[in-house]
């Protein structure tokens, strides 16, 4: 899963990013808070789920959204 957000980042950011589970979304890649609203609609696509705005402000760490599209596969 971390590579298929890789990708996605990547992608977005026209350059490649390494990512691990402890990558701090804005600051560490650079983005801003489009950015990451963007992105989330792309990885929304990506992993067919629904990500709502409340737990989008809880996304710090790429950990954070791993957790929650496996917490969603499972419902």
């Amino acid at each position: 899963m971390i590579e298929q957000l890789a990708k996605i980042i990547s992608e977005y950011k026209g350059e490649k990013v390494e990512l691990t589970m402890d990558t701090v979304i804005i600051s560490d890649l650079g983005l801003n808070s489009l950015d990451l609203v963007n992105l989330i609609t792309e990885i929304e696509d990506e992993f067919d789920v629904e990500i709502p705005d409340r737990a989008i402000k809880l996304f710090k760490t790429v950990k954070d959204v791993i957790r929650f599209i496996e917490e969603a596969d499972e419902d």
